[in-house]
């Protein structure tokens, strides 16, 4: 690079992307498009994200509050939902799971480009039962059992060595028998106190519709603006 072209009024670690933007045509979201039950919309919703071919449709970000309120944003993979609310799983001593300790508010969102639309969630985080995560446990495949216990999530390590060593060392230990569920591993339901669905449109005038749980636990439904 011919740095005698640098324009030394812009740093060299700068990029403007002001014009990178995709116009949304997506079809319109009325209120008669939607159930009165945001989780059995967040269904269909769902199921149209599976069948776009999208890659990890289950995929969602889950930001958390630490104890000094600075926030955190990280990527994990939804394994079910039902009318209780949606469920994860992670290391127990992990960040994550220490932000959740100090702050059970949470927030979710699920990104679908290919069909401009957008579910973001925020809730409160709750420990699932031991029973169910075992459940879930015992369905995963047999390296992401070992991986499980491998890993002290979030912790320093001096190099990536260590977990390959770790990970054929508990690979022979548990040779030919079950691996059993770690103490330190388990999941969380995050329990929905408010849902918004948003649609992309032309010119930026997206619908957006936001369910409010109530004190009767019915939901309230409104548009907002975009």
């Amino acid at each position: 690079m011919d740095s005698s072209n640098h324009d030394d009024s812009v740093p060299r670690a700068a990029m403007d992307v002001s014009d990178l933007r995709r116009s949304a045509t997506g079809p319109a979201l009325e209120r008669g498009n939607l159930d009165d039950d945001p989780i059995v919309q967040f269904g269909h919703w769902f199921r149209a994200a599976c069948d776009s071919d999208r890659m990890d449709p289950n995929a969602m970000t889950l930001s958390t509050v630490d104890a000094g309120n600075r926030p955190a944003s990280r990527t994990v993979l939804l394994k079910y939902f039902d009318k209780r609310g949606f469920v994860f799983f992670t290391n127990l001593d992990s960040s994550k799971a220490s932000h959740i300790a100090a702050n059970a508010n949470v927030a979710l969102l699920f990104f679908w480009r290919e069909l401009g639309r957008q579910i973001s969630i925020r809730g409160t985080a709750e420990k699932v039962p031991t029973g169910e995560t075992l459940r879930y446990f015992a369905t995963r495949p047999r390296g992401s059992q070992i991986g499980a216990w491998v890993s002290s999530q979030s912790s320093v390590i001096s190099t990536r060595s260590l977990l390959e060593a770790r990970f054929e060392e508990l690979k022979q230990k548990f040779r030919d028998k079950e691996v059993p569920l770690p103490s330190f591993w388990g999941g969380y339901r995050v329990i929905p106190a408010e849902m918004e669905f948003w649609q992309g449109r032309t010119n930026r005038l997206h619908d957006r519709f936001l369910y409010t749980r109530q004190d009767d636990d019915r939901w309230r439904i409104d548009r907002l603006a975009p």
